[in-house]
């Protein structure tokens, strides 16, 4: 009769400690919370992240909007290239994060199939590991938060649990900041409407439609040209 080999006990996986993730997610929010705008907070982000994740040697954001513009950050040298590609050329991790709107990792990046455009890339700038996770901002945009790595295999479960941790926090920070932003361009907004009403002695509507043909014809969105008009009075009186 055979004896059966015994069982290997393989080690728990660690798992991130409550104490360090409350800490991260703290520290974000102060960081964010303090931000001059939607756009500092994005480059907040990707500095804090890239600094406070082990083993990370790039962050990036990237946002899409509805019907607006792709918004882009990032902070660490390596990468850059392959970010710059990825978007280029519309496939990448953080894309297909984006579009499944599930984390996507690559242990290693340069001989990763599902992106041979990449690979190249990939291999000349030292990047060998990516975990993007999906952001999904309130009222904002869709997108993905990507973490690179310049070792093979990426992080560990507990990294990316972290990882998750953080993106999850920036998208709640992210959608308060978009609030607060469309709350002041529509206090901005009635402010100039209520001056061209004064100026032309129109009426509301065709005050809004005036506030619009400007903003198209300069080439800039409403809230730039209702602070612009806003201040030009304010410097008059």
């Amino acid at each position: 009769m055979s004896v059966p080999p015994p069982r290997r006990h393989r080690p728990p996986t660690p798992e991130p400690h409550p104490l360090e993730i409350a800490g991260l997610l703290h520290e974000l929010s102060a960081l964010l919370l303090s931000a001059d705008g939607f756009g500092p907070a994005l480059d907040r982000l990707v500095v804090f992240a890239a600094g406070a994740l082990p083993g990370v040697v790039r962050c990036s954001v990237a946002l899409i909007g509805e019907g607006g513009p792709l918004l882009r950050a990032g902070h660490g040298r390596p990468g850059t290239a392959f970010d710059d590609l990825q978007y280029d050329t519309g496939t990448g991790p953080g894309l297909e994060a984006t579009r499944t709107r599930e984390p996507v990792t690559a242990p290693n990046l340069p001989a990763d199939a599902r992106w041979p455009a990449l690979a190249a890339a990939a291999g000349t700038e030292g990047i060998h590991a990516v975990v993007a996770i999906p952001l999904d901002v309130p009222r904002a945009e869709v997108g993905a938060l990507s973490l690179y790595y310049d070792r093979p295999g990426g992080p560990r479960p507990d990294q990316v649990l972290s990882a998750m941790a953080l993106a999850n926090q920036a998208e709640v920070l992210l959608g308060e900041l978009s609030r607060r932003e469309a709350r002041s361009e529509g206090a901005a907004v009635d402010r100039a409407v209520g001056v061209i009403i004064a100026q032309r002695g129109c009426g509301v509507q065709e005050a809004y439609e005036v506030l619009r043909d400007t903003a198209q014809r300069l080439g800039l969105d409403r809230r730039a040209v209702a602070s612009r008009l806003i201040n030009a009075v304010s410097r008059k009186t």
